[in-house]
This record gives structure tokens, sequence and C-alpha cells, in this order.
């Protein structure tokens, strides 16, 4: 593990309000909700009313009367994205991105040239401000995990560093829902055993935290709190998945409307599995329920695919099996990943008969998208039926 604080982790706040508070003046100090019938970002104004991510449109509204809701524009935050990550890439080669607002950034051996670390950090803020018109808060510290937190202590439009002498100082007063992968089920976990903060829970051995949140999770848990993170900043890997998801707020949503929802995610991933040269062995539903618990269902295949129709029926097949459980206790998010990814040259020529063709569909609905635009074609289903939005997405790395 590093000695010294190289690493940065670099987070734009509130990215898609912040791109549409720089493009319209008038919204600057005002509270913002992009989107309609769910909130997919929520400017710093409008979070301090309680408005949240994914947080139905209505609720949103009573919370904050005086919003301004807008719809949200991805082409106006691709490109902020990709400018951003022009800075980062200008600031050093080692930038490992996270999603298209965060990325991770090695800063150790540019001290000769650029300066140290803060410095480094400080100049960075400045430049995406005035090259991009937005803020961003970076953490600096001697892990991954600790600048990432340290981003997060910072925000908004903040600059923090972690001494590595203090790093227990700083980390063990926070509260478990700081440590990274503690999601709202992990903490319930811990508060019903009066674990509330990080220091708390560093105290538990590591077979404790194992038996009461998992081998994995509490393994992974356990050398958060204790300091334990030797990740490097990783830039040259591709994606050992893809995936895409959809908030539906909070009303009851019938099963033909979810079938509805599940081919059109589907549909986009199948085409960027073929857009990016790859299939996959394994389908991933998953699913956020009213009362916000999460759950996971999986299929994998004997061999990869990239085919739509497969990929599609493997989902509802899923969704199916998890359709009583969804009308108990309703539904907030869906979403579909694939993963063990295999590259297209690596994929069977043919498929088992029963397994359905539609290779040949896919082509000539991949063609006329390509010459005609994405919304040029569209299954009957889904004719007048809200298409949701496709996120902006981080370049593939060879």
């Amino acid at each position: 593990m590093r000695g010294e604080a190289t690493v940065l982790h670099a987070d734009l706040d509130a990215f898609y309000a912040s791109v549409e508070q720089r493009d319209a003046p008038e919204l600057r100090g005002r509270p913002v909700i992009v989107g309609g019938g769910v909130v997919l970002a929520a400017s710093y104004e409008a979070k301090a009313r309680g408005v949240r991510t994914a947080m139905g449109g209505r609720q949103a509204r009573e919370l904050c009367p005086d919003a301004v809701v807008v719809p949200p524009r991805m082409d106006a935050y691709t490109a902020a994205s990709r400018a951003v990550f022009a800075i980062f890439r200008d600031t050093t080669p080692l930038v490992e991105g996270l999603s298209i607002d965060e990325a991770f950034l090695e800063v150790g051996g540019l001290r000769r040239i650029a300066g140290e670390p803060e410095e480094i950090a400080r100049a960075l803020r400045v430049r995406i401000r005035a090259e991009v018109g937005l803020p961003i808060s970076v953490g600096i510290a001697r892990t991954k995990f600790l600048a990432k937190v340290a981003s997060a202590v910072s925000k908004p439009d903040g600059l923090l560093r972690v001494d590595p002498a203090r790093e227990e100082e700083f980390l063990h007063p926070l509260p478990v829902e700081r440590l990274w992968g503690v999601g709202a089920v992990t903490a319930e976990k811990l508060h019903r055993l009066g674990i509330r903060t990080v220091g708390q829970l560093s105290e538990l051995e590591e077979a404790t935290a194992e038996r009461l949140l998992g081998r994995a999770a509490g393994a992974h848990v356990h050398a958060m709190a204790r300091l334990r993170d030797p990740r490097p900043v990783v830039t040259t890997t591709r994606r050992g998945s893809i995936g895409s998801q959809r908030a539906l707020g909070n009303r009851p949503r019938a099963p033909d409307e979810l079938d509805v929802i599940l081919t059109q995610i589907v549909d986009r991933l199948g085409r960027r599995l073929r857009d990016g040269g790859r299939g996959c062995r394994t389908v991933t539903l998953r699913l956020r329920f009213g009362d916000f618990a999460r759950a996971a269902r999986s299929h994998t295949l004997r061999t990869a695919t990239d085919r739509t129709g497969l990929l599609g029926g493997i989902a509802r097949t899923l969704l199916a099996e998890a359709m009583p459980e969804i009308s108990a206790r309703g539904i907030s998010l869906i979403g579909i990943s694939l993963s063990h990814l295999v590259r297209g040259d690596a994929l069977p020529a043919d498929l088992p008969i029963d397994w359905g063709d539609g290779a040949q569909l896919d082509s000539v609905l991949d063609a006329v998208r390509d010459r005609f635009g994405a919304a040029s074609v569209a299954r009957a289903t889904q004719i007048g039926r809200d298409t949701g939005w496709d996120a902006p997405l981080l370049p593939e790395h060879e």
C-alpha cells in the first residue's frame, strides 16, 4: 500500500443539475429537479429540502413546491463528461473512471512537473470550473477508498486531503454508511447491533463481521474500516459487465407495464453488446422493492450470446419468478446487468435451434437505427410508451 496521499477522487457535484444551472443562468441558486415522474438528479438547493435521486416526482414537488423541474438532456451531460475526462487525462495518464461524473487519478509521479498532489487537485478544480463551467469536489488520500470518502465529506465544491498520519482520526467518527459498499440494508443490520460509526465496526474481529454480514461483504467492510485498501488506480481494463436500470417511483406497476420497461432495457443492452463487439453469458435482474429492499436473480448460459431475443427471454423468465414478491411489496426500480462478457469473435456461429435465431432481426434493426436514429424503429408494444432515458456512458478501454 502507498505511504503517501497521492490518489485523487474527483466527483462532479449534482452533475445533471449543475449542467442545467450552468446552461440556464436563471436557474442558479434555485432548487432544480431533473426528470419528471422520477427524480434523476437534484441541485443542492433541492437536496437541502429533502429531494433525493430516484424519488417519485410527486413526493419531490411536495417537499419542494418551488423547484424548477426540467427534462433531462443526455447529450449535454455526455458532452460535459467528455470535456471533464479530457482534463483528467491531460492532468495524469493514470485515470480510472468510475462513472460519467467521477474518477480516480494517481498523481504521485507528477511532483517535478506539476507539484504536490494538493496543488494538482487545486489546479484541476480551477481548470474544470473555467473550461467546463462545473463545480467538482476532490478528495486526496493514500488509498482509493479514503479518497472517495474525502471527496464526499468535502461536498459541495470542496477539497479535502486526508493526512496518512491522521486516517483513523478522520474515518472512525464517520457513520458506517460512509463505507464503500454499505447500503441501507447493511447499515440497518449494523445499527440493530449498536454499530453506528466506522470506529465501532473496526473494533470487531473480521470473523465476526463476516458472520454478521456474510463472508464477502463482511470481509470487505471490515477491511475498509481497518484502512486496508491496496487497490491501484487501474486504467486499462474493459468493463466486466454492463447494465442499465430504471427508477419507477412509488406507484403500482402492472405486469405488462414492467414487461415493456424490461424489453426497453434489454433492447438497449443488446445493442451495446453488439456495438462493442461483445457477448455475455450471465443475465441478472436487479430489483428494488417498494420498501427499498433490494434483490437480484440471475441465469448463466453455457454459451455466450449477443442476441436480444434470447437475453429478453431470460430476463422475462427472471421477472416472472419475482412477480409474487413484486405484487406483495411493490417495486421502485428495475434493472438488468450482463456479465461474463466475451469478445465477439468468441461467440458461436450457431446456437441450438430451440434457443431461436434472432441474429438476422438484430442486424436489420441495428442497421436501421444506425442510419435513421435510435428512435426510428420500435417494437409494437413500445409505441406510445415512455422509453425512459439512456444515461451517458464511459467509453470502453481496451
